[in-house]
């Protein structure tokens, strides 16, 4: 999807990023998270492409899996900061969900 942003700083720390949140029905149709990724955002002139590694959120234990499968509410990020952010993921049990590639042209 093209996106037309324009950015304004005096501090370049933490550059803009795009948060990605995948949706997708299930085997029960639910619409369910499929992956979750991130990626600065370049800021040279000229077409860069990316790929994103996406990855989605696990439960802790087997009795909260066998739950959410049940029910079809699988864990999933409140904010999507989060992703975006490093600070609180070390305690977050993830698996990977394939790869997501973007291609940025910048002016």
């Amino acid at each position: 999807f093209p996106i037309d942003i324009t950015f304004k700083s005096t501090n370049p720390f933490g550059w803009p990023q795009i948060v990605l949140s995948v949706y997708g029905p299930d085997f029960f149709g639910h619409d369910v998270v499929r992956g979750y990724g991130a990626v600065h955002v370049p800021f040279v002139p000229g077409r860069h492409k990316r790929t994103i590694a996406m990855f989605v959120p696990e439960s802790t234990s087997k009795l909260q899996q066998l739950t959410s499968w049940f029910t079809g509410r699988r864990p999933e990020f409140t904010d999507p900061r989060v992703v975006a952010q490093g600070e609180g993921r070390e305690v977050t049990r993830v698996r990977s969900q394939g790869f997501v590639t973007i291609s940025f042209n910048v002016i």
